[in-house]
């Protein structure tokens, strides 16, 4: 997308050549300062302060390389680089309607005492809501390629705190000291430094290069190092993924300012991006044409646009025998009939797309064959199942398999164990993904309201938002599942997990053996309402694994989603970001047992404006939704 609001601006400010031994690089605001120098024994190092205390102690910096000296090792600066960036820009969609990318840049060159002298290049940013460095190895005389395997990225804090770790994309979350982690911690990792900071350390812009992770730093204490997995290989020149430390005032914080990791992507590649549409989806799960239309006719009338078909709709997913090119329902699953193209053509007479999705085993031998063949379909978008993620061949593959889906005009969910780094900033038409733990897992609250400070700090999460299941009695609450649709952010946001309408068939079967119908409960409005892609954010409470409250603008209209873990809990919701003079009416939804439907929902309805303050009262696994329209509007 082109620049809009501020110009986009570059200056270089300063040039420095020949042997420097240190430098330093500030943030706009002049809280964050990176420091880069070469240790006593030859290391590249840099360390980090936030308003003057330390962050990041001395940490090393470099490639171990296959069959040579490590690079970043016995190095002089040769060459340092300092400029600024200034520019607001609009995404396709997202949690924002504009983003600033606002920073600071030093470029270190280095080289090495080997011959001939070896070439690196160091780039850090510095922003207000942190930093970020990459590593260039430039092309080089008749050096053309390079086998790294291992990446020296270290992150050597200055005290042990407290990490929420995670040892895979949907694994559980363990609060520990640093000194308590194991090797291969997922990213992002997020830090209690004290009370008023935190940190967080992540990727961004990984597309062709092995997943980080992270791994305590041997001998040394509350200390963490890159962990990639597996060998790197890429001609030169080669710039790694971004490493990326966030730090700001409060858990809330680091959430408002995780546009950081699409400000470190490029810019949308796709030149007409008026087909992507992000949007609410019902999956069928009776893999039938009935139920499909069925679900065709709920989306019409409750304003959600997709359908999505799941596993079993061109047989079994795991059988190399099932061809995804064919409508060929898996017997285990359904007993069908499934005319897709009839649902196809019904949904578009209705306003409706249809997804589909599609295993990796089917995906690996006929991605080139089904993109073309899904489009001619009127298909609008592929669910890529149990993608291979971590290695470099894995992530390379996914990305080309986004960038093949745009050729097509298909837009891709990415499931299972992949985590984004900011992709969808460059190709939009990837709307979401897992690696989240969602409704499927039946996680608990504390493991959502983890989530939500940890993993969603990296972008979009499909968390699969079960509403009649039980295992919503089991965990939570039914207000609660309503405040999801705020708190954690897709583009695509899928409802209504393994429920069905009443006018599907009632058969048990299909996904997951569901047979949950969707009722007439009157709250199901604030869903018909609540869009997936925002204007503007803010978080007004939050503490990790325990609560959230999100207030999100779309247009005129404000969403409020309020999720509690374990303890009752009574808080206060400021209006001050209401239009002054303006008079609202806010629709919320909150728990009740008093109430008779099977969900316990009570709607109130009350006048409201920028001077109203709201009282929450969150039973324990509760939470509460709120929808504030323009009064002339209610």
């Amino acid at each position: 997308m082109r620049a809009s609001g501020e110009h986009a601006i570059f200056v270089i400010v300063l040039l420095l050549a020949g042997n420097a031994s240190a430098a330093d690089l500030k943030s706009p605001d002049g809280d964050v300062v990176v420091s880069v120098d070469i240790s006593d024994d030859g290391a590249l190092q840099y360390a980090v302060k936030h308003r003057g205390k330390p962050l990041l102690i001395d940490s090393r910096l470099g490639l171990e390389l296959q069959d040579a000296p490590t690079l970043g090792q016995g190095c002089n600066i040769t060459g340092i680089t300092h400029g600024t960036h200034d520019e607001t820009w609009k995404p396709v969609y997202g949690e924002r309607s504009e983003i600033r990318d606002h920073y600071n840049q030093m470029v270190v060159d280095l080289q090495d005492s080997q011959r001939p002298p070896r070439q690196l290049r160091l780039t850090f940013r510095a922003y207000d809501e942190g930093i970020a460095f990459c590593y260039t190895v430039p092309k080089q005389g008749d050096w053309q390629k390079v086998d790294i395997t291992k990446e020296i990225s270290e992150f050597r804090f200055a005290d042990d705190h407290t990490a929420w770790a995670v040892y895979s994309a949907q694994g559980r979350y363990a609060e520990v000291p640093l000194s308590g982690i194991k090797p291969g911690c997922e990213r992002p990792l997020t830090l209690r430094i004290d009370d008023q900071t935190f940190a967080a350390v992540g990727e961004a812009r990984l597309v062709d290069y092995a997943r980080m992770k992270l791994a305590p730093l041997d001998g040394v204490p509350h200390a963490l190092v890159s962990q990639l997995t597996g060998p790197v290989e890429a001609a030169l020149p080669l710039t790694t993924p971004w490493r990326v430390v966030m730090v700001a005032d409060s858990p809330g914080q680091l959430l408002e300012y995780n546009d950081i990791f699409l400000n470190l992507n490029d810019p949308c590649a796709i030149a007409d991006t008026s087909w992507i549409k992000p949007g609410k989806v019902i999956r069928e799960v009776t893999l039938s044409t009935t139920g499909g239309k069925a679900c065709v006719d709920f989306a019409e009338r409750h304003n959600l646009q997709y359908v999505e078909f799941d596993a079993g709709w061109y047989g079994h997913e795991y059988s190399d025998e099932s061809d995804a090119r064919t409508v060929t329902v898996d017997p285990k699953r359904s007993p069908g009939p499934l005319d897709l193209p009839e649902v196809i053509r019904y949904a578009g007479e209705h306003g409706i797309g249809i997804l589909v999705y599609v295993n990796r085993r089917a995906l690996d031998r006929q991605l080139d064959e089904i993109l073309p063949l899904y489009q001619s379909w009127g298909i609008k978008g592929v669910k890529y199942g149990f993608v291979n993620v971590g290695s470099q061949q894995a992530t390379r593959w996914l990305h080309e398999a986004v960038r093949k889906a745009a050729a097509h005009r298909l837009m891709v969910d990415a499931h299972d164990e992949y985590r984004p780094t900011g992709y969808s900033r460059t190709y939009p038409n990837f709307m979401t993904q897992e690696g989240i733990g969602g409704d499927e897992t039946s996680p608990t609250n504390r493991q959502t309201l983890t989530i939500l400070f940890t993993r969603m700090l990296v972008g979009a999460g499909d968390n699969t938002i079960c509403y009649y299941d039980a295992r919503v009695d089991r965990n939570a609450s039914h207000a609660y599942q309503l405040a999801k649709a705020v708190c954690l952010y897709s583009p695509w946001q899928f409802l209504y997990w393994y429920d069905r309408p009443p006018r599907s068939p009632q058969e048990k079967g299909g996904a997951g053996g569901s047979k949950h119908l969707i009722g007439n409960e009157p709250e199901l409005e604030f869903f018909d309402h609540v869009p997936t892609v925002w204007d503007e954010t803010r978080v007004i409470h939050g503490r990790i694994g325990q609560y959230a409250m999100i207030a999100r603008r779309s247009g005129q209209q404000w969403f409020i989603g309020c999720m509690n873990a374990d303890e009752p809990r009574t808080l206060e919701i400021p209006l001050d970001f209401l239009a002054k003079n303006e008079r609202y009416t806010a629709h919320i939804y909150r728990d009740d047992e008093n109430v008779s439907t099977r969900t316990h929902v009570r709607i109130e309805r009350r006048p409201v404006d920028a001077k109203t303050i709201l009282t929450v009262s969150l039973s324990a696994k509760g939470g509460q939704a709120i929808r504030i329209v323009p009064a002339a509007e209610s």
